[in-house]
């Protein structure tokens, strides 16, 4: 049982001073990819939030041809039924 907790002891102090001597290389490794991941984050939320306005702007326009294109068969109804039929009676 003893031997058990020296081994542990020994393992866990070698861990540290592997971790002491590792933790400044892993660190000026790290930061470089950490950086480059937060610059393409940062563009790839740039480029999405292009898309998503030109997809809305897209949109608002096929909705306003299509009111427009409505608005333009309505009118064109309204005026034929307000014109004369053929072969109805003529005053004058």
């Amino acid at each position: 049982m003893k031997q058990k907790s020296v081994e542990q002891i020994i393992v866990g102090a070698a861990l540290t001073l592997a971790a002491s001597a590792l933790l400044p290389i892993v660190k000026t490794t790290i930061r470089p990819i950490a950086i480059s991941g937060i610059q393409g984050a940062k563009a790839l939320t740039t480029q999405v939030k292009s898309t998503f306005q030109r997809t809305r702007e897209e949109l608002e326009d096929i909705v306003a041809e299509a009111k427009f294109e409505r608005l333009k068969k309505q009118l064109d109804h309204e005026i034929a039924s307000l014109e004369p039929k053929e072969g109805g009676s003529k005053l004058g």
